[in-house]
């Protein structure tokens, strides 16, 4: 079943409601009941229908899960789980799931609905019991079959797909299609050591099959041995006359993750000159135009691979950054627009409602995020977290304060909602309900390196709390060593500690690895702070040129270079 068979819903506008009477939501939703229970069922239809249209989503969900704990219909319970279940109320739409399987426990729909669902939620065994039972529906051998649950298992948690599928694939451990299964999902889940295993087990039952190979040679990249996985996948591509395009195509993935990109580019052109009609290797050669900033080369690819029918989603977002990138706003909201799918459809309509905004058109901005809502449900709540932060950007901190708190009542497990409300906080100057929001995400998620240092740093920048500050970002340091963002608050508190020369070393490298206004302004400050005015001037001169709209670093002139040209 397809990702929009999921997502669909069958709601009626609330103009139809009013005009025709609540019991035709239920004809239009294919749902009929005995009039014993219309009126009451179609109530709380009513209900729901009312609050979608007032985008009060978790309403929405428990009006129809009450429907369908009432009703004796399928559909209503159907209905209730497709809601529920595309806003991500997981609780109501498991209720409404299991009373849909009650209901007609022969629907294979309800069944994947539940499957999915426990897997959602962490109920391994539950989810497994029912994709067993799906899975055995078929006729052809249920091994085979697990393969075509990979892309099923990897929407949700990585961590629980990757369990379920060493679940449902232990009684076939002779099975090459289960042990590349388990590998696919052990290397998704980050377990590398586990994936290059199952990877050498499926080799060793049938050598012959290439895809066993390429990811074996992709979890060596993975665990960190580039060398090793680029030697590998270049001898599966030297050692045979006839090399499989899907091998040239690897290595060269793998040369783009080297930053090999002309070497790259030389093995996808060999792919295209044998098997032009690849799109797979014709996006790859299109996303390295791009990197390497060839962008009329880059543009032209994409506008053939958006021909072509596939990876339309891919085509329109690159398109859309090149468009972006040219200061040809009116074509990149075209395209940003278009992208309804796949991981950048967020990235894009944010964009696309941010270009709106930066022209001066916010309320046009806002009313493309709602729009885009309506039309796909499945990104409703993502909208309302991109409005608050389109308000947020154009000074309209209330209103975008109702807008998190609202999402945070939808969302209450997600760490960047929570962080984000907490840095509107400390932009609307309430310092200690941002701290106090810092300090509940740290509890929440004491191990995330992101709580850990938006707390740290504020306590460093705002507060005198030095010392806690200094425990919490060496404890986020200690987790990500390698992050730009953590690096520079590191630098800063031992600068707010007196210890500028320490600190200098330490920004200078998170510069490196991150060119950001804010991480020059830091640099600016110690500099001046251990009396190497001219190198600060210097400082601040070559960072204006990569940021002249900086806000922060024109304050910084103002307030010690007022003199300075």
């Amino acid at each position: 079943m397809s990702n929009s068979t999921l997502a669909r819903t069958t709601a009626c506008t609330l103009h139809t409601i009013i005009q025709i009477g609540c019991l035709v939501i239920l004809a239009t939703s294919g749902i009929s009941l005995a009039d014993e229970e219309s009126e009451e069922v179609a109530t709380h239809v009513l209900a729901a229908e009312t609050a979608l249209n007032q985008h009060e989503y978790q309403n929405a969900s428990a009006e129809y899960r009450m429907a369908s704990e009432l009703s004796e219909d399928p559909e209503v319970a159907g209905q209730a789980t497709r809601i529920a279940y595309t806003y991500g109320f997981n609780d109501d739409a498991i209720r409404a799931a299991r009373r849909w399987v009650e209901l007609d426990p022969d629907d294979d729909e309800a069944m994947l609905y539940m499957a999915q669902l426990y897997l959602r939620t962490g109920e391994i065994r539950e989810s497994r019991r029912a994709f067993e039972k799906l899975l055995k529906k078929d006729d052809s051998p249920v091994d085979e079959r697990l393969m075509a649950l990979i892309p099923m298992l990897s929407q949700e948690d990585p961590t629980n797909g990757y369990e379920l599928m060493r679940q449902l694939a232990r009684p076939f451990p002779k099975s090459v299609f289960a042990r590349y299964s388990v590998a696919i999902m052990a290397l998704q889940a980050g377990d590398t050591e586990t994936a290059g295993k199952e990877a050498k087990q499926a080799i060793a039952i049938d050598p012959d099959w290439v895809k066993p190979h390429l990811l074996y040679a992709r979890s060596l990249l993975l665990s960190g041995d580039e060398a090793g996985a680029i030697d590998y996948a270049s001898r599966l591509v030297g050692d045979d006359p006839d090399p499989d395009p899907e091998a040239r195509l690897e290595l060269a993935i793998m040369l783009v993750s080297a930053g090999r990109d002309d070497d790259a580019l030389s093995q996808v052109n060999q792919i295209l000159l044998e098997q032009p009609y690849r799109t797979d290797a014709l996006r790859l050669m299109a996303i390295i135009n791009f990197r390497l900033d060839h962008m009329d080369a880059a543009k032209a690819d994409f506008e053939d691979l958006l021909a072509s029918g596939n990876f339309q989603m891919d085509a329109l977002y690159y398109l859309g950054r090149i468009a972006d990138r040219r200061d040809e706003f009116e074509e990149a909201i075209r395209n940003y627009s278009q992208v309804t799918s796949g991981d950048n459809a967020v990235l894009s309509q944010s964009r696309a409602a941010g270009i709106m905004a930066q022209q001066g058109e916010h309320e046009k901005a806002l009313k493309h995020l709602s729009s885009f809502a309506e039309i796909n449900p499945n990104f409703a709540v993502d909208m309302l977290r991109a409005k608050a932060q389109l308000m947020v950007s154009i000074d309209r901190n209330d209103e975008a304060l109702e807008l998190f708190d609202q999402v945070v009542t939808y969302r209450p497990d997600d760490e960047g909602v929570r962080l984000g409300r907490a840095a509107l906080l400390l932009r609307m100057g309430r310092l200690d309900d941002a701290i106090g929001q810092y300090r509940h995400a740290v509890e929440r998620w004491p191990e995330s390196s992101m709580s850990l240092n938006a707390l740290g740093y504020t306590l460093a920048d705002m507060t005198d709390q030095y010392d806690e500050a200094e425990k919490l970002i060496r404890k986020a340091l200690d987790l990500e060593p390698d992050s730009a963002a953590i690096i520079d608050s590191w630098g800063w508190v031992l600068y707010r500690q007196g210890r500028s020369e320490e600190a200098l070393g330490f920004l200078e490298k998170a510069y490196e690895k991150l060119r950001d206004p804010e991480v020059a302004g830091h640099i600016v400050e110690v500099l001046l702070s251990l009396d190497r005015a001219d190198d600060a001037v210097r400082a601040l001169q070559q960072a204006e040129v990569l940021f002249p709209k900086s806000e922060l670093l024109m304050k910084l002139r103002e307030q010690h270079f007022q003199e300075t040209p």
